[in-house]
């Protein structure tokens, strides 16, 4: 398996979101364009970078200094715990509100109270999971 957030996994997360048709083709519907950053918390940086244009992933690697509209942050455990079980709605909400996962650039509240974009989010973990 490729280090976590690595360009060769970055790339596999991305063939994992495109191939996933709760996410990209829920995305695609509306029109959905973002730059995503993962990364670590405590760290300066994120990690790895997705770029998704009309729903789809169209790019993925390691960050590079791009700008990003989300950045979603949590300890290496964290993110190793929810790709082996993907969590649901309820397990994001602990999530986010006991600060396990950060949103460093981006509005979580705005998001998951949006049903167009929480059932994607969501699944986006279970595309984590296949990468």
């Amino acid at each position: 398996m490729a280090e976590l957030f690595s360009q060769d996994w970055m790339v596999s997360y991305m063939e994992a979101w495109n191939a996933e048709p709760a996410l990209s083709d829920a995305l695609a519907k509306i029109g959905f364009d973002t730059v995503i950053a993962y990364g670590f918390n405590g760290e300066e940086n994120p990690r790895g970078v997705l770029n998704v244009q009309g729903g789809k992933a169209v790019s993925a690697g390691a960050y590079d200094g791009e700008e990003v509209n989300w950045d979603l942050r949590a300890s290496e455990a964290h993110w190793r715990k929810w790709m082996k079980k993907p969590p649901g709605m309820m397990g994001l909400g602990m999530a986010y509100t006991s600060r396990k996962l950060k949103f460093n650039i981006g509005d979580y509240t705005a998001m998951i109270k949006d049903p167009r974009m929480a059932g994607p989010f969501i699944k986006s973990f279970t595309a984590m999971s296949k990468a």
